[in-house]
């Protein structure tokens, strides 16, 4: 099984409180993030030390959802309903602390009015500079396609006992993959090591 010291290491190159493992370990890579909840709800469940375990989704990819097509009505509704909450949020603080004895509700009101034009005139801008090149509302999600299992190094071969019993076939196939890895590396070391070209992937 491959360890991943870097995974000490958090982004921009600290440290992350609470998101770091001694010299993890790879435990399984799974399809679905179900499977991979799984092997560690049964690691939990025959009572192994989780709290050194941890789930990373790899092989990113981001998918855009379309949800519908963006017209300059449309932008301008979304740009209204923006104003008037924003003006309603600011009319109701100045309605708070205001010592006047001008009306609150027109304080309100006028910071509402005030707000609508405001994201009216806003959003319209903002549709006007894009010049139709981009006609259309999405949401965007960035998502796993792998989900890798780790846990500390000092507990690898214990988990690894456990995990043969969840799923005989997945462990034994594991621990062949591991083997050919194994193999592969100690044959790119001796390479190196006689100054010969390396043997390519999948080949010993």
């Amino acid at each position: 099984m491959s360890a991943q010291p870097n995974m000490r290491r958090g982004f921009g190159g600290g440290p992350m409180p609470g998101m770091t493992l001694e010299y993890p370990m790879s435990l399984g890579v799974y399809d679905k993030y179900e499977e991979a909840q799984r092997a560690v709800d049964y690691l939990s469940d025959h009572e192994f030390p989780v709290q050194n375990c941890m789930i990373v989704g790899t092989d990113l990819r981001q998918v855009e959802r379309v949800t519908g097509r963006l017209t300059r009505a449309r932008v301008a509704l979304g740009g209204v309903l923006s104003g008037v909450w924003l003006g309603l949020f600011v009319g109701l603080i100045f309605a708070l602390f205001s010592t006047g004895k001008e009306s609150w509700i027109a304080t309100v009101v006028s910071t509402v009015v005030f707000g609508a034009i405001f994201g009216l005139i806003w959003a319209l801008i903002g549709y006007a500079a894009t010049q139709g090149r981009r006609d259309f509302t999405s949401v965007s999600q960035v998502v796993a396609t792998k989900y890798e299992v780790l846990v500390e190094h000092r507990y690898a071969q214990r988990a690894r006992e456990l995990l043969t019993q969840l799923d005989p076939m997945r462990a034994a196939q594991a621990e062949a993959d591991a083997r050919v890895r194994a193999a592969q590396e100690e044959a790119r070391r001796r390479a190196q090591q006689q100054g010969t070209p390396p043997p390519p992937d999948g080949t010993l």
